[in-house]
């Protein structure tokens, strides 16, 4: 699995949590907990992925963390 940022947060709204990978756009997930919710981002970071490759589609590298001046 490649290394992406995943951001997890809850969102009241949808009473649940939402994961999202912000180097993949509109790759996203929900789940229950923290535990559904990194599983699902996962597995759809890897769809992500897999789906850009089959279109020709260039996949980002991960960035990995953020350096600050």
């Amino acid at each position: 699995m490649d290394k992406y940022e995943i951001i997890i947060f809850w969102s009241e709204e949808d009473k649940a949590f939402i994961a999202e990978a912000p180097e993949l756009p509109g790759c996203m997930a929900d789940g229950k907990s923290r535990n559904e919710v990194l599983q699902n981002i996962e597995l759809v970071i890897q769809e992500w992925i897999d789906t850009a490759i089959e279109l020709g589609r260039p996949v980002p590298a991960p960035k990995g963390r953020l350096n600050y001046a």
